[in-house]
């Protein structure tokens, strides 16, 4: 429902990721790519990834580059990745330009607050969604 409405778009993309499936839906890839497009449009990086992998796998090597630009462009690693794969027939310029984006993308999430909480995740374990309720 939250999808439906456009609340969530780790909702949206789920929603495309179990019609692409066939996870408790039927399957439907067409079904499944909308929600994939309307989470993209939005901004959710993932979203936009596996729209360029599902026209990689469809033959579109033209568009599918399109879709891991934008997707490296928002800091999304798999598709400097997408970029290195033979088959994908990206350019040395296309690859730099991914590239170039996604350290960009990736240097502005940077702050002494993200490395202050990776240090402790990774001293004290646990979750990305942990909560610390005290000492």
């Amino acid at each position: 429902e939250a999808a439906e409405l456009g609340r969530s778009l780790d909702a949206r993309f789920n929603l495309g990721d179990f019609h692409v499936r066939g996870a408790g839906v039927a399957k439907s890839k067409a079904k499944g790519l909308r929600h994939f497009e309307a989470a993209a449009m939005q901004g959710h990086a993932l979203s936009r990834f596996n729209l360029g992998l599902h026209e990689f796998l469809d033959g579109n090597c033209g568009r599918a580059l399109r879709h891991f630009m934008i997707s490296a462009k928002m800091g999304h690693s798999d598709s400097i990745n997408a970029f290195r794969d033979p088959e994908c027939c990206a350019t040395r310029e296309q690859y730099d330009e991914g590239l170039k984006g996604y350290l960009a993308a990736v240097e502005e999430t940077k702050s002494p607050e993200r490395d202050h909480a990776a240090k402790m995740k990774a001293e004290y374990g646990g979750s990305d969604n942990m909560i610390s309720l005290g000492p």
